[in-house]
């Protein structure tokens, strides 16, 4: 009607990986950026944007990127939300996680000299058994790689899983794998045969297994990037040139003639090195500005930044030095401490590595104060959970003290993946775990000091983990040649200049996770191999620091620590345990001040101190007890008639809203001789031994005391009745003449 088609689909390609089809749409909906793509796998789908500004941002001295990856509820065809809105509020920790690994992927391959803004925005569209991170990395990919951004790629992701006891990858597995008997999880991407981008979570694999992995998923790399660099050759558009800031004739004949020479004497003068270059920039900012005061600061920074880099990679490459004088090997002074701070905390630990000091604390809570997740992809409960902070004092600067950002999220995610393969199972320990690890100085991989922390607050809580873990963090510099030398331990210089960040955790039997990231295309797999095995020397001395402080967990739970008791009752007795609209299970609470929590198989799990959990047990297994005829138990008498008397069965109290098992002493049941009146043996509140005599169709239940005890009555002192006197044959004459 209008001379336009609804949504004109220009191109669509597919490709076969992994037993499903990867399918790239592109169509008009999005024609307003500069380069996009609806990219399908299975019944997941995602939509990849990518936009450049046409200016510069004056006075940056970095590369203005920035990646959105925006969960929708209907992609999983829910409404989400709060009762009071139902729309999509601050991104969950899982898009911020997606989202740095799409933005840890494709930032190695832009020219960071850029200073126009560019972002890219991932949309979840779909979502189904497949998880839209790879899908989305890859989408990426191809908006940028068709869109006029200047950028190296393509580079593709894919995820590989085994089950345990497997030695076979499956590719791109379900999130039904990954979340019941996955052994590993890889996801690695990469370009021409490097890997650029690593995410591993394990139940202690093998170096020789993760690099079999990093070679299995090269192969399939290697088959996405083929197909996206057809689509490119096919539709791509031809890439802008972007003007670029210069640094100034002066500025460098200015660093050449008063600060060249001296530099490398600067760089590697054997102190801490983040203090070296602090004092080596503070100085050159002041000959800058005393000598060419009209120059641009921010560009001759960037232009020292350079030098320095330079000099890092020359130190190391040539004559195998590093800014604080270690070798390329030797892991920065190591001390561990198991609690020590206060009784009030359930556990703690403290490490230090060179100048980077973690305070991992620990908090116990039962199963109520697990965290409910309800998002996109799942509803589930996490009763494992690790946060990070990293407080500005611990840099040495000041800013805004409170709150998260994605560097906090990422950083805390990473180490909760790497402890999470030694948490013992809810089923041997029902507790909620929280961690929290307070980077309170940092020069150099505060995440992997977090996740030796956090195992020794673990121990030092008691926590019946399988295995201590610990964490290193590996460099790379390298050249144009192919030269590199691999660091282990890298600071704060070696991790802001250096080519990989390649952080390990693991325990002594294997790997437990990975992150990888890089500013350059990529590594070789030969490269990550050996890399591995120096990570595994450096965890292995960690470990024996660790262990010598602290070497398996304390045998006793804090005394502050909540105690959790477990019982179970039948499916069908669920209902009578929280009794109508809850009432029974809020009196228990409420008599006891135990929490009560009841899974839909009838596990029940009780928390609270000693005494008061050990009463609502008591009141629940009464409750839901079932009794067979002959079965011998007590019960107080809570009620008596001139039939008998009433007998409250278990070891349990009077509480209202709490039913209760009840049965009925005939008087004949009482005694073995006739006894006159109930209230001349029993009294109410008394507690009787009784025996279930029969239990009627209609679940009433008859009780006898005879049969459980035959003195009872004599033993109260009770004699039998006499007989009533015989005047039923006798006439009475009197009464007759009257």
């Amino acid at each position: 009607m209008f001379g336009h088609a609804f949504m004109e689909i220009k191109k669509e390609y597919s490709l076969d990986i992994g037993g499903e089809t990867l399918t790239a749409t592109f169509t008009d909906m999005t024609d307003q950026a500069h380069g996009s793509v609806i990219m399908r796998y299975g019944n997941s789908a995602v939509l990849a944007t990518a936009v450049m500004s046409d200016s510069q941002r004056e006075g940056l001295n970095y590369f203005p990127l920035s990646v959105e990856y925006e969960e929708k509820f209907y992609a999983a065809g829910r409404i989400l939300g709060s009762r009071f809105t139902r729309r999509e509020g601050r991104p969950s920790d899982e898009a911020v996680l997606s989202g740095r690994m799409v933005d840890r992927t494709i930032r190695p391959l832009f020219d960071h000299g850029i200073r126009n803004d560019v972002q890219v925005v991932i949309t979840i569209l779909a979502i189904d058994e497949h998880d839209p991170d790879v899908l989305a990395i890859n989408a990426a990919s191809l908006a940028l790689g068709t869109s006029d951004i200047p950028w190296g790629g393509p580079v593709s992701a894919v995820r590989l899983g085994r089950e345990k006891g497997d030695t076979n990858w499956t590719v791109n597995p379900t999130y039904e794998l990954r979340n019941g008997s996955c052994a590993a999880d890889v996801l690695a991407c990469g370009k021409d045969g490097l890997i650029n981008m690593i995410e591993v979570g394990a139940h202690e694999i093998s170096e020789d297994d993760m690099a079999g992995s990093l070679r299995e998923a090269t192969e399939h790399i290697e088959k996405i990037q083929a197909w996206q660099e057809s689509i490119i050759k096919d539709i791509g558009n031809e890439k802008r040139d972007v003007e670029k800031a210069e640094t100034s004739e002066d500025v460098q004949k200015l660093f050449e003639k008063e600060f060249q020479g001296d530099l490398m004497n600067r760089v590697f003068a054997g102190k801490p090195g983040k203090e070296a270059l602090k004092k080596i920039a503070k100085d050159w900012k002041a000959l800058v500005t005393e000598k060419l005061p009209e120059e641009n600061i921010s560009l001759a920074m960037d232009y020292l930044d350079h030098k320095i880099d330079e000099a890092i990679h020359e130190g190391a490459l040539k004559n195998e030095e590093r800014a604080d004088g270690r070798g390329l090997h030797d892991v920065r002074p190591i001390s561990a401490k198991a609690g020590g701070i206060s009784d009030m905390i359930h556990g703690s630990g403290v490490f230090y590595r060179g100048g980077t000091h973690v305070f991992s604390a620990l908090t116990l809570g039962g199963p109520q104060d697990s965290l409910l997740i309800e998002s996109m992809e799942e509803d589930t409960k996490k009763r494992f959970m690790h946060h990070y902070n990293f407080p500005p004092f611990s840099v040495g600067e000041t800013g805004r003290v409170g709150g998260f950002n994605r560097r906090m999220i990422g950083h805390g995610a990473l180490a909760e993946k790497a402890l999470r393969a030694v948490i013992p199972p809810v089923e041997d320990f029902p507790y909620t775990i929280r961690i929290v690890s307070e980077a309170l100085a940092s020069n150099g991989s505060t995440s992997m000091g977090s996740v030796c922390g956090s195992t020794i607050a673990l121990m030092d809580a008691g926590v019946p983990i399988t295995a201590p873990v610990a964490g290193i963090a590996m460099g790379l510099m390298s050249d144009e040649n192919g030269s590199y030398k691999i660091l282990t331990d890298i600071q704060g210089p070696e991790d802001h200049h250096g080519d990989m960040d390649f952080k390990v955790a693991g325990t002594r039997n294997g790997i437990t996770a990975i992150q990888m990231d890089v500013k350059v295309a990529g590594i070789s797999i030969d490269i990550l191999t050996e890399a591995l095995g120096h990570a595994r020397d450096a965890r292995l001395h960690i470990l024996d620091v660790i262990e010598k402080e602290i070497s398996e967990p304390r045998k006793e739970l804090s005394s502050r620590a909540p105690r959790i008791l477990t019982t179970h009752v039948k499916e069908d007795q669920i209902g009578l345990v929280i009794g109508s609209g809850g009432k029974t299970v809020t009196a228990i609470r409420d008599a006891t001040g135990a929490e009560i929590d009841i899974e839909d198989d009838g596990t029940v799990y009780i928390t609270g101190e000693v005494d008061g959990a050990t009463q609502a047990q008591r009141i629940i297994e009464s409750i839901t007890k079932e009794y067979t005829a002959g079965e011998r138990t007590e019960g107080e008498v809570i009620k008596i008639t001139d039939f008998g008397a009433f007998v409250r069965l278990g070891d349990t109290v009077s509480i209202k809203d709490v039913p209760s098992n009840e049965g009925l002493v005939h008087i004949s049941e009482i005694a073995p001789f006739r006894i006159a009146n109930v209230t001349d043996v029993l009294q109410v509140g008394e507690t009787v031994p009784v025996i279930v005599k029969e239990i009627d169709d209609r679940g009433r239940i008859g009780l006898s005391i005879k049969d459980a005890d035959k003195e009872f009555a004599e033993k109260k002192g009770v004699k039998p009745a006499s007989k009533p006197a015989h005047n039923g044959t006798k006439r009475d004459t009197n009464k007759r003449k009257q």
